[in-house]
């Protein structure tokens, strides 16, 4: 469903037109007739970190913070 709203209008019905543009539908501000915007959702995006790149994750995080097991422990100390 397309909702086109004049700017004078949408002023007033910002928060019903963000809240219908978030349930996917397409809504378009005008001025005097003439579509001039479309309001569209934000989708999420991946977060990068410093000059790696690395993509973060709930699940990625959550490795690199859980304990080393005997092996990879004796890896970084040195172990046997």
């Amino acid at each position: 469903m397309t909702i086109t709203m004049n700017v004078q209008e949408a002023k007033g019905r910002l928060s019903h037109l963000v809240a219908e543009a978030e349930r996917g539908n397409e809504v378009v501000i005008a001025r005097a007739g003439t579509p001039v915007v479309r309001l569209v959702p934000v989708t999420p995006q991946s977060r990068r970190l410093g000059v790696f790149a690395t993509e973060l994750s709930p699940h990625s995080v959550a490795e690199s913070l859980a304990p080393l097991d005997d092996d990879q422990l004796a890896l970084w100390t040195g172990g046997a």
